[in-house]
C-alpha cells in the first residue's frame, strides 16, 4: 500500500507541477523574451521558482494520491479481504500515516531550506537583469522608457551591432531638455561604464522657463548611459527569503529589517511548519473518509465530496487563524489549530470506521408469539 501511495503521489505531483509550472512558465517568456533575454535566462528563471510550485501541489497531491489508492483498494474488495482477516482501521492507517510523515519531512526540505534560497536567488537574478543596459535598449522599432524622463528608439540593428536611425530624449531636468538623434550609434562597454557612441548627428537642448532652443551637430559624441538605466540596489532581505530559525528565535530584529510587524514575522516560521505538517493530515483525512465509509455498491462519491469538503475547512480554520496572529505575536499557537483539527477529524473518522454500528438505529424486538390456547 505504501508503494502505490508513492507512485500515485509521484503521477499527481508531476501532473500539478507540470500544469502550474506552465502558466508560470508562459508569464516570464512573455517577460523576458519580449525585454531581449535569452532563453538560458527563461530556463534559468523558470528552473528558480519550480520549488515554490512544488510546495504549492505537494499537500494536493498526496490528498489525491491518499483518495486514489483507497479507492482502487476498495473497488478491487481488497480493502474487504483485508478488514476480514482482522486488520482494523488503525492497522491500515499505518501506512498513510508512515507516508503522511514522509512528505512532511520532504515539505519541510522545501520551506525551510529550497524555497526561501531559490526565492533570493530569482530576486538577485532579476535585480541583475534590470540593470542590463544591452536587454533594456537593444530592441529595434520600439520606443523604450529605460528610467522616468527617458526615452530611446532605434530603427534597426545591424548584424555587426550597428545601431541605425537612434533617438534618445532626456527630460529628467526640467530646466534643461535634451534631446539626441544620430543616423548611427555603437553601443559600448568601458572601465566607466556603458558609452553611446553616435555619429552625423544632432543635440537639441531645450529650456522650457525661456522656450529657448539651441542645435548642435555633430560627426561624433559620446554619451555615457549608465545613468538612464533604474538601478535597483541591494536593499533588505524580504520576510520570504529569511532562514526560519530567525524569524522564530530573531523575530523583533528581522520585523525591523523587513518593516513588517512582529506577529507577521513569526507568522511566517510558524507557518513553514504547519505547511509540513498539513501533508499528514491530508493524507489521514482523503484514507480515514473513505474507509470510514465502508463499502458500496454505489461507488464513493459522498465519501471523496466528504473528504474534500473536511479538507476545505481545514484550509477555512487555517485562514481565519492568521489575522489573531499578525495582531499578537504571543497568539503564536493558532498557527497549529488547523493541524489539530484536522487530526481530530482524522481520529473520528478512524474512530467511525472502527465501529461501523455505533450510530445506526437499532430494529425493535419482534414481539413474542402468543401461545396456542
Amino acid at each position: 500500500m505504501l508503494s502505490q501511495l508513492f507512485m500515485l503521489f509521484g503521477f499527481f505531483a508531476l501532473v500539478l507541477v507540470a500544469v502550474y509550472w506552465v502558466n508560470r512558465a508562459v508569464i516570464l517568456f512573455d517577460q523576458l523574451i519580449a525585454d531581449g533575454h535569452s532563453a538560458f535566462v527563461f530556463l534559468e528563471f523558470t528552473a528558480l521558482s519550480l520549488p515554490q510550485v512544488i510546495g504549492m501541489v505537494l499537500p494536493m497531491a498526496t490528498f489525491a494520491a491518499a483518495i486514489y489508492v483507497t479507492n482502487r483498494l476498495s473497488a478491487d474488495s481488497e480493502l474487504t479481504v483485508m478488514q476480514a482477516t482482522g486488520y482494523s482501521p488503525w492497522r491500515l492507517a499505518r501506512p498513510v500515516l508512515i507516508y503522511g510523515l514522509l512528505l512532511a519531512l520532504m515539505m519541510s526540505v522545501l520551506t525551510h531550506l529550497l524555497i526561501p534560497a531559490s526565492l533570493e536567488r530569482l530576486k538577485e537574478r532579476e535585480r541583475e537583469i534590470a540593470g542590463s543596459i544591452s536587454a533594456r535598449l537593444l530592441r529595434e522599432g520600439t520606443f523604450l522608457h529605460p528610467a522616468e524622463g527617458v526615452t530611446f528608439y532605434i530603427r534597426e540593428i545591424s548584424p555587426e551591432g550597428e545601431l541605425a536611425d537612434v533617438f534618445l530624449s532626456d527630460v529628467r531636468n526640467a530646466n534643461r531638455h535634451i534631446t539626441y538623434t544620430a543616423e548611427k550609434a555603437y553601443l559600448l562597454r568601458d572601465d566607466d561604464g556603458p558609452k553611446l557612441i553616435m555619429r552625423d548627428g544632432m543635440a537639441q537642448v531645450l529650456t522650457p522657463d525661456t522656450g529657448q532652443l539651441s542645435t548642435t551637430n555633430f560627426a561624433q559624441f559620446s554619451r555615457d548611459i549608465s545613468g538612464l538605466i533604474a538601478q535597483n540596489g541591494q536593499g533588505p532581505r524580504k520576510l520570504r527569503y529569511v532562514p526560519t530559525w530567525e524569524t522564530l528565535f530573531d523575530t523583533l530584529a528581522v520585523a525591523e529589517e523587513v518593516n513588517d510587524p512582529p506577529g507577521e514575522v513569526l507568522l511566517e516560521g510558524h507557518q513553514r511548519i504547519s505547511q509540513a505538517l498539513v501533508t499528514i493530515v491530508a493524507a489521514l483525512i482523503g484514507h480515514s473518509a473513505l474507509l470510514a465509509g465502508g463499502f458500496s455498491r454505489f461507488g464513493v462519491t459522498r465519501q471523496i465530496v466528504l473528504a474534500v469538503f473536511l479538507l476545505v475547512v481545514v484550509q477555512l480554520v487555517e485562514g481565519a487563524m492568521t489575522e489573531p496572529v499578525r495582531g499578537d505575536m504571543t497568539l503564536w499557537p493558532l498557527a497549529y489549530v488547523h493541524v489539530a483539527i484536522g487530526l481530530v477529524i482524522a481520529l473520528a473518522l478512524y474512530w467511525r470506521a472502527d465501529h461501523p454500528a455505533a450510530f445506526r438505529r437499532r430494529r425493535p424486538n419482534a414481539p413474542a408469539a402468543e401461545g396456542a390456547a
